[in-house]
């Protein structure tokens, strides 16, 4: 598991380990089969919803004392849109169309829902005129 943050504490628990580090984003690379991790997870538990448990990135975060990033939308549209990118051209993604694999919605219709939001952003940020 992966956590995007703005700032992180001096040191990391030992299932947690800084995979990149640039002046506005720290990827942390979080092992979530570790037992300590996993015991954190279950004093974190809560109630989400009715019927639904869970644990809270914010209580998590809160606790490892990481301060999330919170990217702009045009950000993560074009990070989207890479990672359908990605998905599409995977020789096991490949594989499972090969084997039959129909699904409803296709990543192109993922990819063009995203293309449609970037135009709707692109449009809302133009000055009127």
């Amino acid at each position: 598991m992966k956590l995007y943050a703005k700032t992180i504490p001096q040191t990391l628990p030992d299932w947690a380990t800084t995979v990149t580090q640039s002046a506005d984003l720290i990827e942390i690379e979080i092992n979530d089969e570790h037992p300590n991790f996993q015991s954190l997870l279950e004093e974190l538990e809560t109630e989400i919803e009715p019927g639904i448990r869970g644990v809270k990135a914010e209580d998590l975060c809160f606790r490892l004392g990481i301060e999330m990033s919170n990217p702009n939308l045009q950000q993560l549209v074009e990070q989207a849109q890479t990672l359908i990118s990605l998905v599409a051209t995977h020789p096991d993604y490949k594989q499972l169309l090969d084997e039959g694999y129909q699904p409803d919605l296709n990543i192109a219709d993922a990819s063009t829902a995203l293309t449609y939001l970037e135009w709707e952003l692109d449009r809302n940020q133009q000055p009127s005129l």
